[in-house]
C-alpha cells in the first residue's frame, strides 16, 4: 500500500513510445498518484541518446510548466538540478523525506524529472 510520504518511481520510457503517448502516461501518473496520495512522482524518461528520450523529455517539462501553471500540480524539477543546493529540491525534502535517499541526488541526471503533487 502507498503511503502519502511515498516517492513513486515511474519508467515512461520503457518501450520507446511516441512523445505523445509519454504525456498520457504521465498524465495517467499525476492523477493516480493525487487519488493515493502521493507526494512525488520520479519520471524517468531518457535523456536523449537514442533521439526519442529527448523529445519525450522536452515534452515533459513543457507539459508539466502548463500543469504548473493550472494548478494540477505544485511543481516539478529535472534530475540535472536535484542536488542539496537547490532551494527547490530543499523544498521538496519537507514534502517527501524519502527524496533525500534516492539514488539520484547530487547526480545531475538529466534523464529523470521530478514531480511534486
Amino acid at each position: 500500500m502507498t503511503t502519502p510520504n511515498t516517492l513513486r518511481e515511474v519508467n515512461i520510457k520503457y518501450d520507446l513510445p511516441s512523445a505523445s503517448d509519454a504525456i498520457k502516461r504521465i498524465t495517467f501518473q499525476i492523477h493516480d498518484g493525487k487519488r493515493y496520495g502521493l507526494k512525488v512522482i520520479k519520471l524517468i524518461h531518457g535523456y536523449g541518446s537514442t533521439g526519442k528520450g529527448g523529445k519525450i523529455r522536452t515534452a515533459a517539462h513543457r507539459y508539466l510548466d502548463v500543469q504548473k501553471a493550472r494548478h494540477v500540480i505544485d511543481d516539478w524539477f529535472p534530475g540535472d538540478v536535484f542536488t542539496i543546493f537547490n532551494e527547490d529540491v530543499l523544498k521538496a525534502f519537507r514534502v517527501c523525506d524519502a527524496l533525500r535517499y534516492d539514488s539520484d541526488l547530487e547526480r545531475h541526471n538529466n534523464g529523470v524529472t521530478f514531480v511534486l503533487l
